[in-house]
C-alpha cells in the first residue's frame, strides 16, 4: 500500500488505530517528493529531518496512549508566504531570499497544536501576485496534468503538492482567487474562507482587506478537516471574528433537499470556454438530482469587481510592500552611492516585474489628485457589489459558477498579455471583494485538463459549502482522478 496515495482522513485513521506509524507516513511523502518534485517543482524547501523527528515523537505518544490531536501525523505543505518558525519565508522573491521566520503564523500554531506536521514550503507567484506561479523569482512550477502548462496561482505550489501526491494537505493564501484557481487547474479542492474566519497573523500581507489563508486538499472531507483546525478567533488579528466554528464534519451529507442554489446569468456570458460551460451545466443536473432547487439569479455589478479589485489590491500592496526598502527589511543592493540609491536599486533589483507593476499602479491611485478618482471610487463600487451579493443571499443558500473561464493555459502563453492573465480571475475576484466564502471542486475534464466548479456561500456559511460540495463529490468521480507522473 502506497501511503502517499491515501487521503488525510484515511491516514489519520490508520495512525490513530496504530496500523501505520506517523514516521512511515512522513517517509512515504518524503520519498514521493524526492522522486517526482524535479518534474513539477512544487517545493522550495523540504523539512525532512524536522518532519521525521516530529513523527517519531508522535509515535511515542501514541504508544503511551496519550490523547491525539485532530491532524495527528498528517504532513502539510505550506505556501512560502506563511511564517513557520525557523523555516524560510521568501515569498518566492529575491527581496526575501535567506530570510527565516522567527515565529509561527497563528494557523501554524494551530496545526502544530493538533499534531499536524509541516513537511516543507512551496512555490508561489512573488508576494502572491499572479495567476500562474510564473512570477516566482526562484523556480518554475508545472501543472502535473501537463508539464507544459501552468498550475495556476498564486498558490500554484500548494495545489501541485496536493495534486501530485506530494502532500495530503496544503495551505495557500487567496487574495483574488489564489487558492481556488490553482485548485481548479490542478483538479483538487480549495477553499477561500469568509474574511475573518481564519487568522491572517503571520501571512505576509498583499491586500490586507482581501487576503485569506485557505486549505487545499484532495477531497471535501479533507478540506473540512483542515478548515476545522485553522479557523477561529485570534487575539493577535483584530480582523478575525468571534463567531463559533461549527463541526464541519456534520455538514458532510449528500441530501440537498431544502437548499436553494442561484446561477448568476452574468457568469455565463462571452469568454467562457464551451467545455467548461457544459461541465457546469452537468454539475447543476447532479445537484438537482440530489435534491437542490436551482434557479437563475443576477449579480448586475459583478462585472465591475475585477476593476475595483485591481485598484484596491494594488493600493494595499503598495502600502504593505513599502517596508522592503533595503534599509529596514529585505534585499540590499551592493555598493550604493547614498540613501536614495539604496532605496531605488534595492527595490528595482529585489522585486520582479509583476510586483513592480502593482506597486506603481497602487502608488498612483493613492497619490494626491487621484485618490478620489480611483481608490475612493473603487471602495464605493465594492460596497455596491457587496449589496448585490447580500440581496442574492436573501433568496439563495449558495451561488454556482465556474472557477475559471478556461482550463490551464501553457507556460509563457499569457506572460506578455497582462489583461488576459488578469481576466483568468474574473469569477473568483468578486468573492474576495465582498469577503464571502467560496470553494472550488473538480467537476470535469477537457482534453486531459481538470475543470473547477465554484460554490459561493453567505458570510460564515462554510458548512453549507461543504454540504453542497460533498453531495456533488459523492455523486461523481472527478475527485478520484489523479495525474500520471
Amino acid at each position: 500500500m502506497e501511503l502517499y496515495k491515501l487521503t488525510a482522513h484515511e491516514l489519520k485513521k490508520l495512525i490513530c488505530e496504530k496500523e501505520v506509524k506517523a514516521e512511515e507516513v512522513v517517509q512515504s511523502y518524503l520519498n514521493r517528493i524526492n522522486n517526482i518534485d524535479e518534474k513539477v517543482g512544487a517545493y522550495l524547501c523540504v523539512s525532512s529531518e524536522e518532519a521525521l523527528n516530529k513523527a517519531k515523537e508522535l509515535d511515542k505518544k501514541i504508544e503511551k496512549g496519550e490523547k491525539l490531536g485532530g491532524l495527528s501525523g498528517i504532513p502539510i505543505a505550506i505556501k512560502d508566504n506563511i511564517s513557520v518558525k525557523s523555516m524560510q519565508n521568501t515569498c518566492a522573491s529575491k527581496m526575501l531570499q535567506g530570510y527565516k521566520s522567527p515565529y509561527d503564523a497563528h494557523v501554524i500554531e494551530k496545526i502544530k497544536n493538533e499534531q499536524g506536521i509541516v513537511i516543507g514550503k512551496v512555490n508561489l507567484d512573488e508576494f502572491a501576485m499572479g495567476s500562474s506561479t510564473e512570477n516566482s523569482a526562484l523556480k518554475v512550477t508545472r501543472n502535473p496534468w501537463d508539464l507544459e502548462r501552468v498550475p495556476g496561482g498564486s498558490s500554484g505550489g500548494s495545489a501541485v503538492a496536493v495534486a501530485s501526491n506530494e502532500a495530503p494537505l496544503a495551505l495557500g493564501t487567496d487574495t483574488g482567487g489564489s487558492v481556488r484557481q490553482p485548485s481548479s487547474f490542478c483538479g483538487v479542492v480549495g477553499l477561500k474562507p469568509t474574511y475573518g474566519r481564519v487568522s491572517r497573523y503571520g501571512a505576509v500581507a498583499f491586500g490586507s482587506t482581501l487576503d485569506q489563508i485557505g486549505p487545499i486538499a484532495r477531497d471535501v472531507e479533507d478540506c473540512a478537516l483542515l478548515t476545522q483546525h485553522i479557523a477561529g478567533l485570534d487575539k493577535k488579528d483584530f480582523t478575525t471574528a468571534n463567531i463559533e466554528v461549527p463541526n464541519y464534519k456534520e455538514s458532510l451529507k449528500t441530501d440537498l433537499r431544502g437548499k436553494k442554489i442561484g446561477i448568476p446569468k452574468e457568469f455565463f456570458q462571452e469568454g467562457l470556454n464551451d467545455e467548461v460551460r457544459n461541465a457546469i451545466k452537468e454539475s447543476i443536473n447532479v445537484l438537482k438530482e440530489n435534491g437542490a432547487q436551482v434557479e437563475e439569479c443576477s449579480l448586475p455589478l459583478a462585472e465591475y469587481a475585477l476593476s475595483a479589485y485591481y485598484i484596491i489590491s494594488s493600493a494595499e500592496a503598495s502600502s504593505n510592500l513599502a517596508r522592503f526598502d533595503g534599509i529596514r527589511y529585505g534585499y540590499r543592493t551592493s555598493n550604493p552611492k547614498d540613501a536614495v540609491d539604496i532605496y531605488v536599486k534595492s527595490r528595482n533589483e529585489g522585486f520582479g516585474k509583476e510586483v513592480k507593476r502593482r506597486i506603481m499602479l497602487g502608488t498612483y491611485v493613492l497619490s494626491a489628485g487621484y485618490y478620489d478618482a480611483y481608490y475612493k471610487k473603487a471602495l464605493k463600487v465594492r460596497n455596491l457589489i457587496k449589496k448585490d451579493f447580500e440581496n442574492v443571499f436573501k433568496q439563495f443558500d449558495a451561488i454556482l459558477s465556474p472557477t475559471s473561464p478556461t482550463t490551464a493555459f501553457k507556460i509563457g502563453e499569457k506572460t506578455d498579455d497582462v489583461l488576459s492573465m488578469y481576466l483568468s480571475d474574473i469569477y473568483t475576484v468578486p468573492v474576495n471583494v465582498v469577503g464571502v466564502p467560496a470553494i472550488s471542486i473538480p467537476c470535469g475534464m477537457s482534453q486531459g485538463l481538470p475543470i473547477g466548479l465554484q460554490i459561493i456561500g453567505n458570510y460564515f456559511k462554510e458548512d453549507v459549502l461543504f454540504n453542497i460540495a460533498y453531495s456533488y463529490e459523492q455523486s461523481t468521480k472527478w475527485h478520484t482522478m489523479t495525474p500520471k507522473l
